[in-house]
């Protein structure tokens, strides 16, 4: 599996399916990224898939004149080019000096490889989750800084903590999955240097008992803008199988919509943009999300009124709305088990994504209505 929690300035993302240098390939792209030249996340028809995290001290004290800010750049080349984690390190070689990028890649293969590579303008160091002394338990967790950068130079070390300390009690209840990584790990209100749990400080009455509180430092941010869990497929299956789960909008009002390479262009009408404009998914969760920052100016955007997302009256959204997910993975899991087997099926595919656009829509739109806009 490979995870990424995106936090961007670019809060409308979309879904695209596109032709690579060789591969079919799928991902999230910024709406305002009409031409989509910069891919943030993304999976191929060969199996291969690709994500990063900035990285604030992997060029610590390097010099360089030319153009910074590549990464997106940078992974739609790889992605469409790329089969294997190898074939990515050798890509990786032939490009030194001529990006600028500072950034953590994580990428996985359908042969079982999966490794994060952290990557500044002239080099790069290799961390390969398979090996035992890299990744004693199997993973690798990255956020805003480089293990092998300059220690005070980076970001993201609370998160990080929180992170790992989430995974660890996770693997000794038996591994991780993806209904975990979704609904625990990227929906995550535990701080990890307080080690105090938003929902266990005060827990409002109804919706209309606002409640603020600071969003310093947890994974869920103000700025977090899409999310995307990568499912890979084993050696033996076919690697169009590969899962995509992507949600497209703010974590805590957005619900899951699954994608596969396989299915080429077929993709749910909600997570697409039309004529430049946002998906439809994205307008309702960023609709449902000003209820939970309602302070505009000044710094109102690091303070959430939990209100709205869970109170006694079980009206909020992460009681109604993002447990009715649930649907959808196990519609997608009945399918995705079939795909493993006998390879993507794509009248399948539109059959399922016509029923999740309804299903959506509905759910939205029913949502909506009940509350009004603030």
């Amino acid at each position: 599996m490979l995870w990424k929690h995106r936090d961007t300035g670019a809060l409308e993302n979309k879904i695209v399916h596109f032709m690579g240098e060789k591969y079919a390939c799928t991902g999230i792209f910024n709406v305002n990224d009409t031409l989509n030249h910069q891919l943030w996340m993304g999976s191929n028809e060969a199996g291969f898939s690709i994500m990063n995290t900035a990285s604030y001290n992997v060029n610590a004290g390097v010099e360089w004149k030319k153009q910074r800010d590549q990464e997106g750049l940078f992974m739609k080349k790889a992605l469409g080019q790329c089969a294997t984690v190898d074939e990515f390190e050798t890509f990786l070689k032939s490009q030194s000096g001529k990006w600028g990028v500072e950034a953590n890649f994580g990428v996985i293969d359908a042969k079982g490889g999966a490794a994060y590579f952290e990557t500044g303008f002239y080099n790069y160091v290799k961390y390969d989750a398979n090996d035992k002394i890299a990744a004693p338990e199997g993973y690798l967790i990255r956020t805003n800084f480089s293990f092998s950068g300059e220690p005070e130079d980076g970001q993201g070390y609370i998160r990080y903590a929180e992170t790992a300390d989430l995974f660890r009690r996770e693997m000794l209840k038996g591994g991780l999955s993806v209904e975990f990584i979704l609904k625990k790990a990227t929906r995550n209100m535990h701080h990890g240097l307080m080690k105090r749990d938003i929902w266990d400080t005060y827990f409002p009455e109804d919706f209309q008992d606002e409640y603020m509180v600071s969003l310093q430092d947890y994974v869920v941010r103000y700025w977090s803008a899409s999310v995307l869990i990568v499912e890979g497929v084993k050696p033996h299956e076919n690697p169009e199988a590969t899962t995509l789960w992507t949600v497209i909008g703010f974590p805590l009002t957005c619900v899951v919509t699954p994608v596969w390479v396989g299915g080429g262009k077929e993709l749910p009408a909600t997570i697409q943009s039309t004529d430049g404009g946002n998906p439809p998914l994205v307008d309702w969760s960023l609709k449902l999300k000003e209820y939970c920052f309602p302070y505009e100016k000044g710094n109102g955007e690091a303070y959430i009124n939990t209100a709205p997302l869970k109170n006694q009256q079980n009206t909020g959204f992460l009681q109604n709305l993002i447990p009715r997910e649930d649907a959808i993975i196990l519609k997608a899991r009945t399918l995705q088990e079939q795909f493993y087997k006998k390879g993507v099926n794509q009248k399948d595919i539109k059959y399922f994504n016509t029923w999740l656009d309804g299903y959506i829509r509905s759910l939205y739109e029913s949502s909506i209505e009940q509350l009004g806009h603030p």
